[in-house]
């Protein structure tokens, strides 16, 4: 759980007595009721041995009680950040505000945490052996979130001196490899090293050199112009970053012949020497599949006018979209850079504002959260989605090197970026109104009641002309 932080930071932490009991009120239970074996083990199963066992991402493996014991106070303090940067298992969305169910989502409860931090302050005790669950079986390391991929492809390998400065820039491109056009279903990309010469920082990115690259899907034919179609917009590679899942009714095109593009890519040193290279890997829908709807990439944030102020740990920012078209909302993506520690998204559809969500933000860790189906924003065309960004460029941030230094947008680590990368369906007004009367049904809701993310779904029977006439 410590695969981001930096050993003397933790140290520091420890020495200073930060990681000092603090009260919950799971401890007015009884000091016994809380053991390894009965309520922790369960917990580093299904949130943390993803990444911590042997050989993996994480610095130390969790899987028996003779590796977690030493680590049990550190374990209390990671797991009470909650929603802050630092936060293990790095999941950053705010638990009292917004949309709170996801797929795919290893938060803790605060039960949990509580049970944590009450085992931690009674000595960490075993229990009885009886009570151990059986073993977890994981993928493997070398093995994918997405499955069996069907198709892996290399990009050109970097080298990235152990001592240099952030680098951003295009490292060229590749050939898919791919025989016949097919559709993507899911996408993973993963950094392997390939040669590393001295000894990396155990600081963000310590892992590795590549910390975020874009991703263009090219026809290999040129026009007259010397210019080749790309088909979409397609997700991008950034430290932590969880697998892609399309929209199970969508997917995303490549057709036979393509070649990727690495053409926005920002390196980074890590303390060693470092030769490495992205594997991308697809898993395509079956032969024969067509898509019924198209998944849209929403993304939308500031660029040049970023102003951060040195030496200053509360500054704000905001920027706005407004949906073109009635929309499914499938992802929320914060992408910021080092300074970024929040962000928010709100839906302004008339009088009514929404805030759909807020998260913490780490540059160690960027995270994806898909929406369960059930809970996917339903927003009407005309909505305006606006994002607030919290920034803290001081010293109180240890993402950031050098807080003295005033930045505006780029792409380096040392630039800024604030950045909702989106995505979703858009749909007709029969499309969505379908949507609406099934997401009523489903949580039967009475005629006048809403839900969040869903302002319409309070109309039983809904005009869409006469809905978008009150909007504007």
């Amino acid at each position: 759980m410590l695969s981001r932080l930096s050993w003397m930071y933790l140290s520091t932490l420890l020495l200073a007595g930060l990681i000092a009991p603090s009260t919950s009120a799971a401890q007015t239970e009884a000091h016994d009721e809380v053991t390894f074996t009965k309520d922790i083990a369960p917990i580093l199963q299904r949130s943390c041995q993803k990444c911590h066992k042997p050989d993996a991402i994480a610095p130390m493996s969790l899987i028996d009680y003779e590796e977690v014991r030493p680590w049990a106070r550190a374990i209390k303090y990671r797991t009470g950040l909650r929603d802050q940067a630092g936060v293990m298992p790095p999941w950053y969305i705010e638990k009292d505000i917004g949309i709170q169910r996801f797929k795919d989502d290893p938060s803790l409860t605060n039960e949990e945490i509580e049970k944590i931090a009450l085992w931690a302050d009674n000595g960490a005790p075993k229990g009885d052996l009886a009570d151990m669950p059986a073993p977890v079986a994981f993928i493997d390391v070398d093995e994918w979130e997405i499955g069996e991929p069907d198709l892996i492809v290399s990009s050109p390998t970097v080298n990235v001196k152990g001592e240099a400065p952030d680098w951003w820039g295009s490292i060229g491109e590749v050939p898919s490899g791919l025989t016949e056009d097919r559709y993507v279903a899911a996408l993973e990309f993963k950094e392997v090293t390939e040669s590393r010469v001295g000894k990396r920082r155990s600081t963000v990115g310590g892992s590795f050199v590549v910390h975020h690259s874009s991703l263009g899907v090219v026809d290999p034919v040129r026009d007259e112009e010397g210019n080749r179609e790309r088909f979409g917009s397609w997700p991008v590679h950034e430290v932590g970053r969880n697998a892609d899942f399309f929209n199970p009714e969508s997917g995303k095109l490549m057709k036979a012949g393509s070649i990727l593009t690495f053409d926005s890519v920002h390196l980074h040193a890590n303390g060693a020497d470092t030769a490495a290279h992205l594997s991308v890997a697809f898993k395509f829908h079956p032969k024969g599949y067509e898509p019924t709807v198209k998944e849209e990439h929403m993304f939308f944030g500031n660029g040049v006018d970023l102003d951060i102020e040195a030496m200053d740990s509360d500054q704000q920012m905001e920027a706005y979209f407004t949906l073109p078209e009635n929309a499914k909302i499938g992802i929320f993506e914060p992408h910021m850079h080092a300074p970024g520690v929040r962000m928010c998204l709100e839906a302004i559809y008339g009088i009514t504002v929404q805030t759909l969500n807020c998260a913490g933000y780490d540059h160690s860790w960027v995270r994806v959260y898909t929406y369960a189906d059930d809970a996917a924003p339903l927003l009407p065309k005309g909505t305006i989605l606006r994002i607030t960004g919290y920034f803290n460029n001081s010293p109180s941030n240890p993402n950031v090197p050098d807080p003295r230094n005033w930045s505006g947008g780029g792409h380096r680590s040392v630039d800024q970026m604030f950045i909702n990368l989106m995505r979703g369906v858009y749909m007709t007004d029969e499309e969505f109104s379908e949507a609406i009367t099934e997401r009523r049904n489903l949580l039967d809701l009475a005629d006048g009641e809403t839900v969040l993310g869903c302002p319409l779904c309070g109309t039983e029977e809904m005009d869409l002309a006469e809905a978008d006439g009150d909007q504007q």
